[in-house]
């Protein structure tokens, strides 16, 4: 047997943790550090580097959480609101989130200066703000925080842009919400890994 690979055991081991609290247990300087260098080194299509972030700490935190359970009070049904109230104080009690960004003016700039691949610009980058998004969620993980991602773009887009002075190239597309682990992650569940994955001359 193989020694086992340092990445592929994290990854193993990542995973989404919902009950936060407010207690982070490295400083919020880590955190940026470890945004910032993420941000830096992640790969993107043609090193476009079209990945954006911003973190909200403390009363920015809560702040986000109180514009999107705002905006769902407005949308969702009475009879369903209990649900989304519960899952809405839930993010609220962690103690930051990390918004993440594709920057559409470095996307388009890439569709006009080579326009044989127009079309894939928008899907690599994409993949790109995944991977930065994984990388971020792994790297906080491994300096003991919870995490969960979350997904309410693009209800909040408007509201996060004028609240933050968010550039207007800046197309939100994921929130990462982070803090002390309150609790365990769920069980995870996994399909046999034959039906996912297919080997040809080995």
């Amino acid at each position: 047997m193989s020694a086992p690979n340092a990445l592929i055991e994290l990854i193993k081991t990542r995973r989404t943790y919902y009950a936060l609290n407010k207690e982070l247990p490295i400083p919020k300087a880590r955190i940026q550090e470890i945004v910032q260098e993420a941000v830096q080194h992640v790969p993107t299509s043609f090193n476009s580097q079209s990945n954006r972030a911003v973190i909200l700490f403390d009363e920015n935190h809560d702040k986000l959480w109180d514009i999107t359970t705002a905006t769902l009070k407005a949308i969702v049904p009475a009879e369903s609101w209990e649900g989304t109230a519960g899952r809405m104080a839930g993010f609220k009690a962690g103690a930051a989130t990390v918004l993440f960004f594709e920057d559409q003016d470095v996307v388009k700039g890439f569709q006009q200066n080579i326009p044989l691949y127009a079309e894939n610009f928008p899907i690599w980058a994409t993949q790109g703000g995944a991977m930065l998004q994984h990388t971020v969620w792994s790297a906080l993980e491994i300096e003991g925080l919870g995490a969960n991602l979350q997904h309410y773009n693009p209800l909040i887009d408007a509201e996060v842009a004028k609240t933050w002075n968010i550039p207007t190239s800046w197309k939100l597309s994921s929130q990462l919400v982070i803090g002390g682990r309150a609790g365990e992650p769920g069980p995870k569940e996994f399909k046999p890994v034959e039906e996912k994955v297919k080997v040809f001359g080995a």
